[in-house]
């Protein structure tokens, strides 16, 4: 008896393995090119998915080119989701199979921002390279953010149709919360939209289109002291359009805010978090650039 006892729970035992195996295997593997797109993702998806950012950190992934290794990590992958708006250029240059591509701003790429030419530069021991062409940085547009997100949604849903009224829950609350980041950002700048404001890099088109705001660029690097020509052109910028702000990517060297303050400048850090944060997640992260965006405004 004790035996038969003990052979149903070694059967049992081994089946409930089984399942959570099979439950792990069926696991979509989503592979992304930047963090906004892995955070939406993973809230999506929630336990369906293993959802990977492979881009080391502290580098900018619009201009990260993946090693052969993780190339094909993304050509293995259920759903490779692109952010669009030519973002994370390697992409054109490396054969990805198609039927798993997801461009998620593909539903409002006649709304690009075409930013012309622009110089060459690089960030810190990056390779050289210019924001010309067309502006990426398409979910700091928190409706646009929305947009990407649906992408993700209808993507994952085409791959499980079974998982569909779980999927549509989760997009519906990572919805609300962008909506309400959207309408605060909203009433930050309401009534204030000819207040200028400098912006150290051309990464915020679409923030400006849509809240609004009167943006000038330069092209400086946080950890990086400006020179005396780049100093001067700032001068001949802020004095053509009273700028008393300037917005960082990421937080500025202390000369360069302590010489800025001279100027009757003050510095703000708004991270567009297009690479995984030291703290926080991709909500956190905006939460605190709008709390830094209220000093300005």
């Amino acid at each position: 008896m004790k035996i038969r006892i003990f052979s149903t729970f070694i059967f049992l035992f081994t089946m409930a393995q089984f399942a959570t195996a099979t439950v792990a295997d069926d696991r979509l593997r989503i592979y992304t090119v930047n963090y906004p797109l892995q955070y939406f993702a993973q809230r999506i998806a929630g336990e369906h998915a293993e959802v990977v950012f492979p881009a080391p950190p502290a580098i900018d992934p619009a201009f990260w080119t993946p090693d052969v290794q993780t190339v094909g990590a993304y050509q293995d992958a259920d759903l490779i989701l692109l952010n669009g708006a030519n973002y994370a250029k390697w992409v054109n240059k490396v054969s990805l199979p198609r039927r798993r591509l997801v461009n998620t701003s593909a539903g409002f790429a006649e709304n690009y921002i075409d930013t012309g030419s622009g110089a060459e530069h690089s960030h810190g021991s990056g390779a050289a390279h210019a924001h010309a062409g067309v502006a990426f940085t398409t979910w700091l547009d928190l409706q646009q953010a929305v947009l990407q997100a649906d992408a993700i949604r209808q993507a994952i849903i085409k791959k499980r149709p079974q998982l569909k009224a779980e999927v549509d829950n989760n997009f519906a609350r990572l919805e609300g919360d962008l909506l309400a980041l959207d309408a605060e950002l909203k009433s930050i700048i309401a009534g204030k939209q000819n207040q200028a404001i400098l912006a150290s890099h051309p990464v915020y088109q679409y923030l400006a289109r849509r809240y609004g705001v009167t943006l000038h660029s330069v092209m400086w690097e946080p950890d990086e002291y400006p020179g005396p020509s780049q100093w001067q052109a700032l001068a001949n910028l802020a004095q053509g359009h009273a700028a008393t702000w300037m917005l960082w990517e990421g937080e500025p060297a202390t000369e360069s805010v302590k010489q800025l303050k001279k100027m009757g400048i003050g510095s703000i850090v708004f991270d567009p978090c297009a690479n995984l944060p030291a703290q926080g997640d991709f909500l956190s992260v905006m939460k605190n650039n709008l709390a830094a965006l209220k000093q300005a405004f």
